[in-house]
C-alpha cells in the first residue's frame, strides 16, 4: 500500500469515526434524565472514540510528513 493510499484510508476512518462520535454525543444529549449507568457508558464510549481520533490524527500527520518528504526527494 502506498503512503497516499494509507493516508486516504486514515482520512476515511477519521471521517467515519468523527461522525459516529458526533451522533453518539447527540444521542446522549437527547436522552434527558434516563438511566445514569447507560448514559455514563455512552459518554465513556464517546471519550474512547475521541482518543482513537487523536491517535488517527497523529498517524495522518506522520503520513503527510512522510509523503511530503518523499515528494521532495522525487
Amino acid at each position: 500500500m502506498t503512503i497516499k493510499e494509507e493516508l486516504r484510508h486514515v482520512e476515511d476512518d477519521l471521517a467515519r469515526l468523527r461522525q459516529s462520535t458526533r451522533e453518539l454525543r447527540e444521542q446522549i444529549g437527547d436522552m434527558g434524565a434516563t438511566d445514569l449507568v447507560e448514559r455514563s457508558q455512552m459518554l465513556e464510549l464517546a471519550d474512547d472514540q475521541d482518543q482513537i481520533i487523536a491517535e488517527l490524527e497523529a498517524r495522518r500527520d506522520g503520513l503527510q510528513r512522510r509523503l511530503e518528504e518523499e515528494e521532495g526527494r522525487g
